[in-house]
């Protein structure tokens, strides 16, 4: 319920702050004298921000297990699905969280959780993860992936990327018609020109970089505080700052894009990547009180 509250909070903050500084710079009389509306573009904005990135929320699950491979598991297999079940039970109810579903998925290392609600989520490990690693360091980093559930990394996540995606339509649009309006002086028409067009994509790509950065660095920023949760989980950080440094060592494998910030990656470019170096994670579980 909170976070519902949370979301819907923040839709309207960013609805009425674009609104307030438009109104303020003097753009909301400018654009309507020129026929742009703006508490249209505002409201237009806000569906299109946010509507994506909760849509992609509700249907993570289901795409995750489509995309991955994903099996689910019930304990009743294996002695290996047997303990990687009761492990994250164990978690879960460390945490005050539901049982989430748990999965293996077929390729080389890597983990993911996902999910809209807290109380149903999915964490799922790779056969090259469990076959890699010793059962300590797998430990680490389903409790890595409980922590994510638990902090409400998917929603958190998600509501980032909803401002962003609001702002980069909005900007790129008030941009599109001032360079248009510009461009068209004294000329009659219904709409806008090519100007409007042109800038307009132009614009949501320039943005899009930006807003990508910012979202890689919130990402990056809940994955220190995931490593610390895993420790808190496990009573102990020496088994995260162990399965960290394997990974250091091993090629991580590849996720869907959808799934890219929920899982482990090297990345390429710091300013894009989803994760930190597995140097700095390490050095900050270490620095960290246990």
């Amino acid at each position: 319920m909170k976070r519902i509250l949370l979301f819907v909070m923040t839709n309207l903050a960013v609805v009425v702050v674009l609104g307030i500084v438009t109104s303020l710079l003097g753009v909301n009389r400018f654009l309507t004298a020129n026929g742009l509306n703006l508490p249209m573009l505002l409201a237009f904005a806000a569906i299109i921000g946010f509507g994506g990135a909760i849509i992609s929320l509700l249907i993570s699950k289901p795409v995750a297990k489509w995309s991955s491979g994903v099996q689910l598991i019930d304990g009743t297999g294996s002695a290996d699905e047997a303990w990687i079940v009761a492990t994250v039970r164990k978690f879960a109810d460390k945490a005050g969280i539901g049982m989430p579903e748990v999965g293996i998925f077929p390729g080389e290392p890597n983990a993911f959780a996902t999910g809209a609600f807290k109380n149903n989520a999915l964490v799922a490990v790779s056969t090259g993860l469990l076959q890699g690693m010793t059962r300590d360091e797998v430990e680490a980093v389903i409790g890595h992936e409980v922590a994510h559930i638990a902090n409400g990394d998917m929603v958190t996540m998600t509501l980032i990327q909803g401002v962003m995606n609001t702002f980069v339509v909005f900007l790129s649009r008030v941009v599109g018609y001032l360079v248009d309006s510009f461009l068209s002086k004294g000329e009659q028409r219904s709409g806008p020109g090519i100007g409007y067009y042109v800038t307009t994509i132009v614009m949501d790509i320039l943005l899009g970089f930006v807003a990508a950065m910012i979202v890689a660095w919130f990402s990056r920023h809940r994955e220190f505080r995931a490593d610390r949760g895993a420790a808190d989980l496990m009573g102990r950080k020496q088994p995260m700052i162990n399965a960290l440094a394997r990974l250091g060592g091993m090629v991580p494998g590849d996720l869907p894009r959808g799934l890219q910030t929920a899982g482990i990656t090297s990345g390429v470019g710091k300013l894009f990547s989803s994760h930190p170096p597995i140097e700095e994670r390490i050095a900050a579980l270490q620095a960290a009180q246990q």
